[in-house]
């Protein structure tokens, strides 16, 4: 039976976290419709979340972490796909509650493939992965309402999410501004695509300040959330994908009531499967990002351990790419 590696997590009874790349068959794979050969994974901050054990992410452990995977169809029992076929599984269980992408190899339902489109390579789809799905669904929300010259606000500007939203919005010929408390980013961010940079917004007990930005693409939560969405012009919208600094926020419902400002919740594992393909079609052509491989860096399983602590402690920037 052939072998293969995989990154292991687990919780010792000590509560503390132990990381190991393990060597298993292939028969320990769950039986599902595919079995892919994986090519390339990529790091995101549920990925991270996982890999230190946080149960509202994965509840079982040992666990394999990795939303995202890249590869070539190897045995499959469905008419949909067929042995050869490069595909990208993104979202649904996978990494969560089912063994993820930081593995040559996973079994997965044909449910939660597609087929990797013309014009994109195997690593571009792993460059993108979730965080340029969500920044494409936030963008593809906001165009529905977007008539203002003001430019789209983009916090958490230095992330994955945050990187590949200035890029898409470039392609476009769409304004933006980007949000980062880190001032040494401020060349890479324009570099990116943004118009102008800042790197705090000013907390504020008035329920309405100046109308600043005709959208935002908001990744932080918290009191950044709160004070972005004071500041966006009338018929604005807000794409809410992430919370890095917060869960909560207090608002009031003035922003809605008097400007008409639409609050978009995004949420890319359980997508619809025809929306997801329409915007990995858009990602691999009218919008694919400019130099994607810039913005990104490889690594194996053998050093994804230093790339999760930096992401843990705020210190990621632009994409990981993990070669299987």
């Amino acid at each position: 039976m052939k072998s293969f590696m995989r990154l292991s997590v687990r919780i010792e009874e000590s509560g503390s976290i132990k990381r190991e790349i393990e060597t298993v068959s292939l028969d320990t794979l769950s039986e599902n419709e595919l079995l892919i050969k994986v090519k390339y994974s990529s790091l995101n901050y549920k990925d991270v979340l996982s890999a230190n054990g946080h149960k509202g992410i994965s509840r079982n452990y040992p666990h394999t972490p990795g939303i995202d995977a890249a590869g070539i169809v190897e045995s499959s029992s469905s008419p949909l796909f067929k042995v050869g076929d490069a595909v990208i599984v993104t979202g649904f269980d996978q990494g969560m509650n089912s063994k993820g992408g930081f593995s040559e190899y996973i079994s997965v339902p044909a449910a939660w493939a597609i087929h990797l489109p013309e014009n994109m390579s195997l690593k571009e789809s792993m460059i993108l992965g979730t965080a340029g799905l969500t920044a494409a669904m936030s963008i593809d929300r906001l165009l529905t309402f977007q008539k203002s010259e003001l430019p789209v606000l983009v916090t958490g500007a230095t992330g994955g999410v945050g990187s590949l939203s200035l890029m898409i919005l470039k392609k476009l010929g769409i304004p933006s501004l980007a949000l980062s408390r880190r001032e040494s980013m401020t060349d890479y961010l324009n570099e990116l695509g943004a118009s102008d940079v800042i790197h705090k917004l000013e907390p504020s007990n008035r329920p309405l300040l100046k109308g600043l930005f005709g959208s935002v693409i908001e990744t932080i939560g918290g009191e950044v959330l709160e004070t972005a969405l004071k500041h966006i012009a009338h018929n604005g919208s807000i794409a809410v994908c992430g919370m890095a600094l917060s869960p909560n926020f207090n608002t009031t419902v003035y922003p809605f009531i008097l400007r008409g400002v639409n609050l978009f919740g995004i949420e890319s594992a359980e997508a619809p499967m025809a929306w997801r393909k329409s915007l990995w079609s858009k990602l691999a052509n009218e919008w694919k990002p400019e130099n994607l491989e810039s913005i990104s860096r490889t690594v194996t399983l053998e050093n994804l351990d230093t790339e999760i602590q930096q992401m843990l402690v705020g210190k990621a920037q632009g994409r990981v790419v993990v070669e299987l």
